[in-house]
């Protein structure tokens, strides 16, 4: 899970595109990066950490033109490289950046067929370079000095053919212009909004709609799945849809998880889906426990507060923040190590003791993934004074990787792989525990949207929309994705070449 960000506007862009990276935080803490263009030549600036602490006014002021593309990274393989940090850049054909959310599911023989065929050198381990490098051979492939948008409609085509996988990317062509396109199954999402000015209209792309919310553009809709827009360095809207159908299948963890609840993706409200995801697991608790004793609900800030709310309300039970959250602790489940994981949910949340005093609690949290996190919280709800402790999950079992750019840790270290509710109650040491019912969560979310009729929900029941995950695949990402990869992972920068870096 990644932010994408790009604007094509009247004046410069670079106060807005960091803004726009500022409210994607969310989807990512590791890295950070903007570059902008200016007639003929790009500024690039980026680095490990947080948008905050990667630019500062002396690379703000050097960040020129009127075009741009941000991105906001945490790793889907565990690195921590500023190598790795984004937007890439290809100086041939034309001189091109991109910025990606998502995972190439055949980054890998990509990466030799572009090295074989094209010889191509792909520098890192991000699979968002190999995009970069696609979607420059295509681009190549037309022979051509000047692209228009029918150039670049072709060469996204020829993107499609060969890559697989959950991906949403906006690119610059340098002088030329902007395109974002979004994979033919929508899994990862991207949004597109437009606002008019003395001068004329600017458009931007982006991740969620917050984004586009709160830099005052208006939304216009979603990127359609396999579709592309291309908007020239003038202002000129053009759109793509490819001719091949595929089934829309949105990631439904961006509405349980990973999204801003004030962010609509696929014309569905994250709010809205999680306060049904409230109300189907309070149905579910009182159809397992009719007579239960819960004093209080208590929500395991932040995602899952807007469910534990609705929840609270459909038991008739008191609502209560009984954690304080530290918001500057990184999220934990895609940490390495489990003693770096125990250490940070210390550092993260402290009870409130009074809440928490001879109750019997319900702790509410969007998902269990490693669960390591579940049973120290619920450690601090038995130490702050809770008689009983309860734990439900507003998704179903995690009991897959997910394969589309979400850092799930590797099978083995998912909680609830192979495991009932009753022995992943036991192991975090819950009274008891209950799970969302996946045809619930489904249900939640398309209320919203009805005309989609399926969701990629692969890291709950193993069922891949694209088709192409096999054994072999899996067990591959188990070496990248597991602990001891993941504190082995590469910390050596390397220095990109062919443009104007500002540091």
């Amino acid at each position: 899970m990644c932010g994408i960000i790009g604007i094509v506007g009247k004046s410069s862009v670079n106060q807005a595109l960091y803004d726009g990276l500022t409210v994607l935080q969310h989807r990512g803490q590791d890295a950070a990066g903007i570059v902008t263009c200016d007639n003929d030549r790009l500024y690039l600036r980026k680095d490990n950490g947080l948008v905050r602490d990667t630019f500062h006014t002396r690379h703000m002021l050097n960040l020129h033109g009127n075009m741009g593309i941000g991105h906001v990274r945490y790793p889907t393989a565990g690195c921590e490289s500023s190598a790795e940090a984004q937007p890439f850049y290809v100086n041939s054909p034309y001189g091109i950046t991109l910025a990606h959310n998502g995972n190439l599911t055949n980054a890998e023989s990509l990466k030799q067929d572009l090295f074989r065929e094209e010889l191509r050198h792909i520098n890192t381990n991000s699979d968002s370079e190999v995009l970069l490098n696609v979607l420059a051979q295509e681009l190549h492939k037309l022979h051509k000095l000047d692209v228009n948008h029918e150039d670049v409609f072709k060469a996204i085509n020829g993107v499609h053919q060969r890559c697989r996988g959950g991906y949403a990317a906006v690119a610059m062509i340098t002088g030329v212009g902007i395109l974002a396109f979004r994979d033919p199954h929508g899994i990862r999402p991207l949004i597109y909004g437009k606002r008019e000015t003395p001068n004329g209209t600017e458009y931007m792309v982006a991740s969620e709609s917050v984004a586009i919310d709160m830099l005052g553009f208006q939304l216009v809709r979603d990127i359609a799945p396999g579709e592309t827009i291309f908007i020239t360095a003038t202002g000129q809207l053009h759109s793509y849809q490819g001719t091949n159908k595929y089934a829309n299948a949105p990631c439904i963890f961006e509405y349980v998880y990973m999204a801003r609840p004030d962010s609509i993706i696929d014309g569905i409200s994250v709010y809205k889906s999680r306060l049904r995801m409230g109300k189907a697991l309070a149905k579910k608790i009182l159809k397992l426990y009719p007579k239960h004793d819960i004093d209080v609900v208590i929500p395991i800030p932040d995602t899952s507060c807007t469910a534990a709310l609705q929840l609270a309300y459909v038991l008739n039970r008191k609502y209560r923040e009984g954690f304080v959250k530290n918001r500057y602790i990184s999220r934990t489940f895609i940490m390495p190590g489990q003693n770096m994981r125990k250490k940070s949910v210390r550092q993260k949340l402290n009870a409130i003791k009074l809440e928490f005093a001879n109750k019997n609690v319900l702790l509410v949290d969007d998902s269990v993934v490693r669960g390591t996190t579940s049973k120290q919280i619920i450690q601090m709800a038995r130490d702050a004074g809770a008689k009983k402790v309860y734990f439900a999950s507003a998704a179903p079992p995690v009991r897959y990787p997910n394969v589309y750019g979400i850092d799930m840790p590797s099978v083995n270290e998912l909680l609830a792989h192979n495991r009932t509710p009753e022995e992943v109650a036991k192991i975090i040491k819950a009274d008891w525990m209950v799970y969302q019912d996946l045809k619930d969560l489904i249900a939640c979310a398309r209320k919203g949207n009805k005309n989609i009729k399926q969701f990629d929900t692969s890291c709950f029941n193993g069922e891949y929309i694209t088709g192409d995950i096999n054994q072999e695949y899996l067990e591959q990402l188990e070496l990248r994705r597991n602990d001891s990869a993941k504190i082995k992972s590469n910390t050596q920068d390397n220095e990109i070449m062919g443009i104007h870096n500002v540091t």
